[in-house]
């Protein structure tokens, strides 16, 4: 049967209406290609100027090299990291919007926070890991003990012994509670607003003993005022080859490594994360940022984001488990 113009327009109307939706159809695909085509927001739960600022402003300035975009970093301190996280899970799903997690946000808070406004096993997308802290446990002037095993007699004996760290539901505070479940000791805990304040009262005999993170210890203790025991990880600190780790010390199965990593909010296509995350696999294997890093007292280690993924949950099972145990509060 000829085509007539009577028999044509139905099948041109088909045809640009086929058309249409498979324009349609590659429309987020497309986008997703173009990805990045503007800045990306990296929220750091945290204030300016710590070590974990440092991480994101280096490792964000590499990312950015790779993405073609500036990642611009945003500090949204407050209630442990909880505001800045809550700000990435509430976020639009399409990459312009990432965020630092941590052992504590995403692993301890939902244990030890009355309310948390996220789950962290739910309204995240994994990206990768950052890397590791370092936490020590160092004593002042005023305690008279050499190592490790001279804390625990002396705690044994003097039952509430003080410690202090940088605040309660951090991860140094995390450390003490386990130092204190696994040495079967019974210790207090003196949370501070910060390090430098803890490390102040410390040197002037205010408190005897301290958990906290290593850079912000590590000049006190070369210039001879601070006294470091132990590191909590399960690796000596390349700052401090000569410290022993606490699992070296005596008390087996001790690790406490606070971990870093990149969450995006949940639902992100998956070509926008696989993109985000070879931009931070490119970015921590980088030797510059590598030894920015290091120098200041953090370990970098990536992971790919199933990895990370995996972290996370395993560390909110077992985290909750020490905090249940030890009644760990934090409001």
């Amino acid at each position: 049967m000829p085509l007539t113009p009577t028999t044509a327009l139905p099948r041109r109307a088909l045809l640009g209406a086929a058309t249409a939706a498979l324009l349609c159809a590659a429309g987020p695909l497309a986008a997703q290609d173009a990805f990045p085509a503007k800045p990306i927001r990296f929220i750091v739960p945290y204030a300016a100027g710590g070590t974990t600022d440092l991480v994101a402003r280096t490792v964000g300035a590499r990312m950015a090299q790779t993405l073609g975009q500036p990642v611009v970093i945003e500090n949204r301190g407050g209630a442990g990291g909880n505001i800045g996280m809550d700000a990435v899970a509430k976020a639009a799903p399409d990459g312009y919007t990432v965020g630092m997690g941590a052992i504590s946000t995403n692993a301890l808070n939902p244990h030890i926070y009355k309310k948390v406004p996220f789950d962290p096993r739910k309204d995240f997308t994994p990206i990768g890991l950052l890397g590791n802290s370092t936490i020590v446990l160092e004593v002042g002037p005023a305690l008279p003990v050499k190592n490790v095993a001279e804390l625990i007699a002396h705690a044994r004996k003097n039952p509430g012994l003080p410690y202090s760290t940088a605040g309660a539901g951090t991860s140094m505070h995390l450390a003490g509670v386990l130092f204190g479940q696994i040495s079967k000791t019974e210790l207090t805990h003196v949370p501070y607003k910060g390090s430098a304040p803890l490390i102040t009262d410390l040197i002037a005999g205010q408190v005897p003993a301290a958990f906290d993170n290593l850079p912000a210890s590590l000049p006190h203790i070369q210039a001879g005022k601070l006294r470091a025991l132990a590191v909590a990880g399960s690796q000596r600190s390349p700052a401090l080859p000569d410290v022993p780790t606490l699992a070296e010390a005596g008390l087996a199965d001790y690790a406490v490594e606070p971990w870093f990593g990149v969450y995006g909010p949940a639902g992100m296509p998956a070509a926008v994360a696989q993109r985000l995350e070879k931009a931070l696999q490119e970015a921590l294997a980088e030797p510059a940022v590598k030894d920015k890093l290091l120098a200041a007292g953090f370990t970098p280690r990536g992971s790919t984001a199933a990895e990370f993924g995996a972290l996370t949950q395993r560390e909110y099972e077992r985290l909750g488990k020490v905090a249940r145990a030890a009644h760990m509060t934090a409001d």
